[in-house]
C-alpha cells in the first residue's frame, strides 16, 4: 500500500466523506437483499452530520482519504450500539473493519462507561457476521429492520480490563 492506515475521531469536516463512503460501501448490501432502501443508503447528509457531532464516530484514513468509518453511542442502561461500520470496497479484507470496531469499543468503554455492545447485520451478510463473531460477538436474536431486511442481533460484554491494553 505504501501508506499506513490511521484511525482517528471523526470531525465535522469528515461528515460529507463519511456520507459518500457509506453510500458506496452499502451498495453491495443493497444488492444482496435486492433492497436499495436500506438505512445507510437513505440516510441524509444532515443526519450523518448530527451523528458525527453527537456520537462516538471514528474514521480510517489512507493519507487524506477517508476509507472507513464506524459509529457508536451508549444508552442510559450502559449498552453501546455500534453501527454503520464500513470500509472502502477496494480495502476490505485487510483488518481495517476490525481495527475500527476495536477503537470504537475502547472509546465507548473508556469515555462513556459502556457495559456491553450491541450491533446487527443482515441475515445474508456472511462476511460481516464472520467479522463480528471473530471479535467476540454472539447472536442473541433476530429482528425485522424498518426496511424489511431480517437482521441478526449480536452482543458482547465490555470489560474495562480488555480495553485498557488498547489505550
Amino acid at each position: 500500500m505504501g501508506m499506513s492506515v490511521t484511525i482517528s475521531v471523526a470531525t465535522a469536516q469528515d461528515a460529507e466523506r463519511i456520507f459518500q463512503l457509506q453510500y458506496l460501501c452499502f451498495q453491495s448490501e443493497a444488492a444482496l437483499y435486492g433492497n436499495y432502501r436500506i438505512a445507510p443508503l437513505v440516510q441524509s447528509l444532515d443526519s450523518v452530520r448530527a451523528e458525527v457531532a453527537a456520537d462516538c464516530v471514528f474514521v480510517a484514513r489512507l493519507g487524506e482519504e477517508v476509507i472507513g468509518s464506524v459509529r457508536g453511542s451508549v444508552a442510559e442502561d450502559g449498552a453501546a450500539s455500534i453501527g454503520t461500520l464500513c470500509v472502502h470496497p477496494r480495502l476490505q479484507g485487510h483488518g481495517i473493519g476490525a481495527r475500527l470496531l476495536r477503537t470504537a469499543e475502547a472509546a465507548l468503554v473508556e469515555e462513556h462507561g459502556a457495559k456491553k455492545f450491541r450491533l446487527s447485520a443482515g441475515h445474508r451478510s456472511e462476511g460481516n457476521l464472520r467479522l463480528y463473531r471473530r471479535v467476540g460477538y454472539e447472536t442473541v436474536g433476530t429482528a425485522q429492520g424498518a426496511d424489511g431486511v431480517r437482521m441478526i442481533l449480536l452482543e458482547k460484554q465490555a470489560t474495562a480490563e480488555a480495553y485498557a491494553a488498547t489505550a
